[in-house]
């Protein structure tokens, strides 16, 4: 395995990940653009793959059977183009690409190249999302009346979070950085989200990311959900989704932490210790690779919550209907 980009999630998996799966993947190779952070970063880890300045060269000279693209998304296309080329599995950070057009090109080109696709979205998996799961299937609130999805942070980026390109309108900003996560959980709980209305605001600055966004996404049965968006809330950050039913409500806060409410009662939280999560991504994509079944969202759901994105970035007049682009496998 090669990991190219050593942003945040590039140092997650050679400083976490990669340790936990040491006897079943060699990595065979790092690519940054950042020479210092390379040398850097391998002398922490303690490990001595072969280094790069130049995915491409990587690319062309190093034999591997998979490569993780960690890289701003402007690059996602290229790099993964290339890889399929050479008949390279992929596991790619979200968003899939930097535009439709080039996340429908890579399903195409992922296609034909008849590697294993992967985006690294995890939250469908996570062991919160898997109990809310579980009690929706078991009817614990009722029908579904709606959902109210919040994204809203007192600042963008987070500070943790210090890039060149986190806060373009380009490649940046909450939607596509967190928004997408919950899109595509979204889509594989309740099904594909097929009309969006949205009303976003954008900064003077016509590189900066939006500031605000009110929209509604209205799944296949009808059944809306409300979004909350802003990078100017005055309480700590809140990323969360609540759901109405009939005789109560399911909330998932800040990620991991879920509660439910009945009709007359308050929200208490749910324990989800007895939940047995199947991730992380890493390891699914090794059992695949061994001839295992293992469960991964490929590059189709990761094009499918881009539709998604982009309708709430670049909206219409009223619903748009997203249903003419989304794809099926």
């Amino acid at each position: 395995m090669a990991v190219i980009g050593l942003g945040h999630m590039g140092r997650h998996m050679i400083h976490r990940l990669l340790p936990q799966y040491a006897d079943k993947i060699e990595l065979v190779a790092i690519c940054d653009s950042d020479a210092s952070s390379l040398e850097r970063e391998v002398a922490e880890a303690g490990i001595r793959p072969r280094l790069y300045t130049d995915y491409r060269q990587l690319l062309d000279e190093v034999s591997m059977d998979l490569v993780y693209i960690a890289v701003p998304p402007s690059l996602h296309y290229d790099v993964a183009r290339i890889a399929f080329d050479k008949g390279i599995h992929v596991f790619c950070e979200k968003p899939l690409a930097n535009s439709l057009t080039e996340a429908r090109s890579l399903v195409e080109l992922a296609e034909k190249a008849n590697r294993l696709h992967a985006v690294h979205f995890s939250l469908p998996l996570d062991p919160a999302v898997l109990k809310l799961q579980g009690l929706l299937e078991e009817q614990a609130i009722g029908p579904i009346h709606r959902m109210d999805l919040f994204l809203e942070f007192p600042q963008w980026p987070r500070a943790w979070q210090q890039n060149p390109w986190i806060t373009s309108r380009q490649q940046g900003g909450y939607l596509l950085e967190v928004g997408i996560h919950w899109i595509q959980m979204i889509q594989q709980l309740f099904g594909p989200i097929t009309h969006v209305k949205s009303d976003i605001e954008f900064p003077p600055d016509s590189n900066q990311s939006e500031s605000s966004v009110q929209a509604v996404l209205r799944l296949h049965d009808e059944i809306e959900i409300h979004l909350s968006g802003t990078d100017q809330r005055e309480e700590e950050e809140r990323v969360s989704l609540v759901i109405h039913g009939a005789e109560g409500t399911l909330a998932l806060e800040n990620w991991r932490n879920l509660y439910q409410g009945g009709k007359d009662t308050g929200l208490q939280p749910v324990s989800v210790d007895d939940v047995v999560s199947p991730l992380p991504i890493l390891k699914q994509i090794v059992q695949i690779l061994n001839g295992e079944s293992g469960i991964i969202y490929d590059f189709y759901d990761g094009y499918n919550a881009q539709v998604v994105l982009e309708a709430l970035r670049k909206p219409g007049e009223g619903f748009t209907d997203v249903r003419p682009q989304l794809m099926g496998r």
